[in-house]
């Protein structure tokens, strides 16, 4: 099993306007070149934000993520034309006078949206919320705190809205909200390919401890991942598996055991864009060690190292 140099292209990649925690944006350019030159259906099993997906070309794309309202927000970008979108977001701005300042119109408007659930309105929260975050609490309110004198519908996120329903609308895309084992498997082929970023087990990101409204992330969600990309792979089925194998001196022992069971690619990235070259024993111990894990071999222009587990 080797170590591979992350590849670091030029390409312009369209940016999700959403600031999802965990988003591949700015790993993109080291993440799509190992993926299969061809697709025929490509699902994003734990769509998130969309930032991987809409930027991936193929037949078919199936955005799935088991946060239901994230998903008819999405399904709503992609029905509305541009100027609908625009005029709604405009009008609620104006409405509830939302602001860099305006703390309890933000409120009020966080209030009306958790009596609606108006899809749009999903969005014009978040730019006004605490660092564009979606957050919501166990009663599926959506909780996130006010962005004071930062978040707002700035030129750049709208600039970023247009361009991601530009690609909504022009490519074949499908949204569906399933939890991940409950994703329908069975309509795949050997030239599609599923791509995973799911909650990391060893890291502490709020979407893992299941009081979200939405379901947690614990070894038994780990598990039932595992197996089911185990199956895909015994279907001659690619996919890529986005996951930290080391996060603030944990490890993640289960997901190495199974790399090394199956005999798995592992291709390592480097969230800076520096020391791509590092050898994994010269690390910083308290490093997080973010990779990709392939059932298949991906382009490669260096082998660096053996992975010793």
């Amino acid at each position: 099993m080797f170590v591979t140099k992350p590849i670091n292209s030029n390409k312009k990649n369209i940016k999700s306007p959403l600031n999802y925690i965990g988003g591949k944006y700015k790993l993109l350019n080291q993440i799509t070149p190992l993926f299969p030159a061809n697709i025929n259906m490509f699902v994003d099993l734990f769509a998130g934000g969309c930032n991987v997906g809409i930027n991936i070309e193929a037949n078919k794309i199936i955005f799935n993520d088991n946060l239901t309202y994230l998903i008819k927000l999405f399904e709503r970008l992609q029905k509305n034309s541009k100027e609908e979108t625009i005029e709604h977001i405009q009008k609620r701005i104006n409405e509830f006078n939302l602001s860099q300042i305006n703390e309890e119109g933000y409120k009020k408007f966080r209030d009306f949206y958790n009596q609606t659930k108006i899809e749009l309105d999903l969005f014009v929260l978040i730019a006004y919320s605490f660092n564009h975050q979606i957050r919501f609490n166990n009663s599926h309110q959506f909780n996130n705190p006010f962005g004071k004198n930062r978040s707002s519908f700035n030129p750049k996120m709208k600039s970023n809205l247009l361009s991601f329903i530009d690609s909504l609308q022009q490519k074949n895309i499908q949204f569906t909200n399933k939890s991940f084992e409950n994703f329908d498997f069975s309509i795949l082929q050997e030239n599609d390919f599923v791509y995973c970023d799911p909650p990391y087990l060893i890291t502490t990101g709020t979407y893992n401890d299941g009081k979200r409204g939405f379901k947690g992330w614990s070894e038994k969600e780990e598990i039932e991942l595992l197996d089911i990309l185990d199956n895909l792979n015994r279907q001659n089925i690619k996919f890529a598996l986005s996951n930290v194998i080391e996060h603030k001196g944990k490890e993640n022992y289960l997901l190495k055991e199974w790399i090394s069971k199956n005999s798995y690619e592992i291709n390592y990235l480097d969230k800076n864009y520096a020391n791509s070259n590092y050898q994994i024993k010269n690390r910083d111990k308290k490093a997080s060690i973010e990779v990709l894990v392939t059932n298949y071999e991906p382009p490669k222009n260096k082998q660096l190292s053996l992975f010793d587990f």
